[in-house]
């Protein structure tokens, strides 16, 4: 894991997932090379996504969300059927000379 979370900080991530919609669907193509670009860029952008797997296999759902939070450097917050939420904090600037 890439961040350990409170439970209080866990609690937070979910409420303010909860409105959100899903913005990267897992395919039959499974975890791909663009697929985990586009989802940090998702990352980057948002800091908190959720992203859709489309596998009925609960066990392959589990090792689809925990491949990308590993590839991505990204703290799974909850899983919710086939829904990942993943959380990433925004890069820190880099100090302007």
């Amino acid at each position: 894991m890439a961040n350990p979370l409170t439970s209080r900080e866990r609690a937070n991530l979910k409420a303010q997932a909860h409105a959100l919609e899903p913005l990267v669907h897992v395919g039959g193509a499974g975890v791909t090379d663009a697929l985990v670009a586009e989802i940090d860029r998702a990352l980057t952008a948002h800091e908190l996504i959720k992203v859709k797997v489309g596998s009925d296999d609960r066990e392959a759902r589990v090792a689809i969300g925990d491949e990308i939070a590993a590839r991505t450097d990204a703290t799974v917050v909850h899983r919710v059927g086939k829904v990942v939420i993943l959380w990433r904090p925004r890069p820190e600037p880099a100090p302007s000379e």
